[in-house]
């Protein structure tokens, strides 16, 4: 799938657009280890920043969220890539265009915890690990932090 055809937008929460992205988020991160999401976990993403990967018709092929820790750090959470496009620099167009989002806010820092599985990614995209992996909903996962700016 080539760039051209995909379009980055922040979806807004409790739309449909929403709705689809917490049925890829059950699929791809949730199902498989035998968890759902609660109504509470739901409610609880009302004040975050959900973005969306679309294809050329319109359907969600990635996702992320933003919750702000403060005015300068945001911490990246449930990002997820489609199955059927895993592989192919979606999940890479996905946090970039997160990350400049991010930038044009004001905001200077993104942490994150990643899946064990996932780090490889998230070193490749210049996020620092930081301290010794722990576990988080069952799985081994590692604290990461990256500094945006401009100068990029």
């Amino acid at each position: 799938m080539k760039s051209t055809t995909l379009a980055f937008c922040q979806i807004e929460y409790a739309s449909p657009e929403y709705d689809d992205s917490l049925r890829l988020r059950y699929r791809i991160l949730r199902a498989p280890l035998g968890l759902d999401y609660t109504e509470e976990q739901i409610i609880e993403e009302w004040d975050s920043y959900h973005f969306g990967l679309y294809d050329q018709n319109q359907f969600l092929k990635a996702s992320l969220t933003f919750k702000a820790i403060d005015e300068h750090t945001l911490k990246m959470r449930q990002v997820v890539v489609d199955q059927d496009v895993q592989g192919q620099g979606l999940g890479k167009i996905l946090v970039s265009q997160a990350e400049h989002w991010a930038l044009i806010q004001g905001f200077k820092n993104i942490e994150l915890h990643a899946r064990d599985t996932s780090v490889p990614f998230y070193l490749s995209m210049d996020y620092i690990a930081e301290g010794a992996s722990f576990v988080e909903v069952g799985i081994a996962h590692q604290k990461m932090e990256k500094h945006i700016n401009s100068s990029k």
